[in-house]
């Protein structure tokens, strides 16, 4: 089963310093509207990131979602090991039946070329901060779209319908 959770955080977490550049508000419904994810989704992610200091996020009709630290000091890192917390990146099968050399000795092979990979990933997490990633989308898009999506157009857009 596919783990969107980084992905999805990665997002949320460019999409919340794109709107502090532009001076625009963030919301989980604005972001949950500008990923097309369910807005509980959102939500229970922004509670990992907000514990570690990543979001901070205000209450009430006027509340808005900010980040928690400069976007130069937040690594994908960070927001990596924050929604996956200690999920491993692979996972091993259970212990199997040792009816062969393979598989008496895959388990302890499989898990020490997972753990490689997995700080391996972690080290290439470590070197990108959220301000290089939104740099380097600004820089490679080719898209021409808006920097955020527009919620209240697209609530009246629904309204006309």
């Amino acid at each position: 089963m596919l783990d969107y959770r980084f992905p999805t955080a990665l997002q949320m977490v460019l999409s919340v310093a794109m709107a502090e550049q532009l001076g625009k508000r963030s919301t989980s419904a604005i972001l949950a509207y500008g990923l097309e994810a369910n807005p509980s989704f959102i939500r229970k992610l922004m509670v990992p990131l907000t514990r570690d200091g990543i979001i901070v996020s205000t209450l009430g009709r006027t509340g808005s979602i900010h980040l928690g630290r400069p976007a130069a000091e937040i690594t994908l890192r960070d927001i990596y090991t924050s929604v996956i917390e200690d999920k491993k990146l692979w996972a091993s099968r259970p212990d199997v039946a040792p009816r062969c050399l393979v598989s008496a000795n895959l388990c302890w092979y499989f898990k020490s070329i997972a753990e490689q990979a997995e700080e391996a990933s972690l080290k290439v997490l470590e070197t990108r901060t959220v301000a290089d990633a939104l740099n380097e989308l600004k820089k490679h898009d080719t898209s021409n779209c808006e920097p955020l999506p527009d919620l209240e157009i697209a609530e009246l857009c629904k309204k006309d319908r």
